[in-house]
């Protein structure tokens, strides 16, 4: 099965689902775990990496939005265990 990225040609015929009911569960879950809600940031990058993230992301079969999410995540904890 391929991943489809919301930006790619096909994304919205690719699933047949209840959007709606989907973000609920969502919602009753995250509640139910305590999980917070994730606060959009902006970052700007060269567009050459940019593109370089994309390639990885893609190769990699996920969004590069979250490709980047962990490579921030990861950094940061390395950082705080080299700092401790």
């Amino acid at each position: 099965m391929s991943k489809f990225v919301k930006n790619e040609k096909g994304y919205e015929k690719s699933f047949d689902a209840d959007w709606n009911a989907v973000k609920k569960g969502l919602k009753k879950v995250r509640a139910e775990v305590g999980e917070p809600k994730k606060v959009p940031t902006s970052v700007a990058l060269d567009p050459r990496f940019v593109l370089e993230l994309k390639k990885e992301a893609q190769s990699r079969g996920i969004p590069y939005q979250i490709l980047m999410r962990m490579f921030i995540v990861e950094g940061f904890q390395r950082l705080k265990k080299a700092s401790a």
